[in-house]
């Protein structure tokens, strides 16, 4: 079971396989679990944004944790399962799944299509850890849930449910920045995204649902220890490229009104590590595989030893 010695570090936040008709693409998806395995990624996480939980019905929701259950079991590896709906027994459902298929750990964002009540924040995370006792969860704080939680209602859940082990902070969140990192970091394990490291680390910081493990695997889990042991002069060089990365050479991607899931396949796809499809469910807007050859082109150009697997 994991604890929060144990949930730490670049963990994969994988996209899923669709074969053309859009339907599920199970072998695929598989072979790029198993690849993020034998990598040695802490562990495998889907059923969050990338993963496209949002677009999928019950049934192709079970699917695709089957898939990532059994291969990551057969890697040795940790799985989490995003289990966000948009009402409380639909996560129930969910997690309750995933437990009995033999998931980790879930993770949980609040009920998204109307804001919950500051009143019903406690009430819902306590509902879910009651449904799958003892089951590790992590908080997916965004602000597509239409709602930041402040320090005192995360102290709340705390306190009321001790299952919580981690938060997977996001912008305009306040784990997103020092103070309250921090302050998150005294009571669960802090994840944001990988190049914010240098800034959060040093307040406490400890991981991340990953996409830049899958672009090269080998790389990110190099970074990783530079955060483990604290090395932030050598850390905050790999920011700036990570930065670079994001900021110039996904431009393109970005106008074109991609984001997420989208972007996060053409950088699993950029080195070759995932063979995923490029394409997501619309109507979200997809990348193009000219966006794919003109990204790889600026990588060879400007940053090639992340070509490197």
């Amino acid at each position: 079971m994991l604890t929060r010695a144990t949930f730490r570090g670049p963990w994969a936040g994988l996209p899923v396989a669709w074969k053309d008709d859009m339907t599920f693409d199970e072998k695929t998806y598989r072979g790029d679990v198993a690849r993020c395995c034998e990598a040695g990624v802490p562990g495998v996480y889907t059923g969050g944004t990338t993963g496209e939980f949002y677009a999928q019905d019950f049934d192709e929701f079970k699917r695709i944790t089957d898939a990532a259950v059994r291969e990551c079991k057969r890697g040795k590896t940790p799985v989490m399962i995003g289990c966000t709906s948009t009402f409380t027994l639909g996560v129930v459902r969910r997690a309750q799944y995933a437990r009995d298929r033999g998931a980790d750990a879930i993770q949980v964002a609040l009920p998204f299509w109307m804001e919950v009540p500051d009143q019903e924040v406690v009430p819902f995370f306590k509902a879910v850890s009651k449904a799958v006792p003892g089951m590790p969860i992590s908080i997916y704080e965004t602000r597509r849930a239409k709602k930041a939680l402040t320090l005192q209602q995360h102290r709340r859940i705390h306190a009321a449910v001790p299952a919580v082990i981690g938060v997977k902070s996001n912008e305009a969140t306040i784990g997103h920045e020092p103070a309250g990192c921090r302050a998150l970091s005294r009571m669960m394990n802090v994840f944001v995204g990988e190049n914010m490291w240098y800034k959060l680390g040093p307040h406490g910081a400890i991981g991340c649902c990953s996409s830049f493990v899958y672009q090269n695997p080998r790389v990110m889990l190099m970074v990783f220890g530079l955060l483990e042991r604290k090395q932030w002069r050598e850390l905050k060089l790999w920011m700036n490229k990570y930065d670079r990365l994001v900021y110039e050479g996904l431009t393109e991607m970005f106008e074109a009104g991609c984001a997420d899931s989208a972007i996060d396949r053409v950088l699993g796809l950029s080195a070759g590590f995932l063979k995923t499809s490029l394409a997501c469910r619309g109507p979200y807007p997809s990348c193009t595989p000219t966006h794919l050859r003109n990204f790889r082109a600026w990588l060879k150009k400007n940053l090639p030893e992340l070509m490197e697997l």
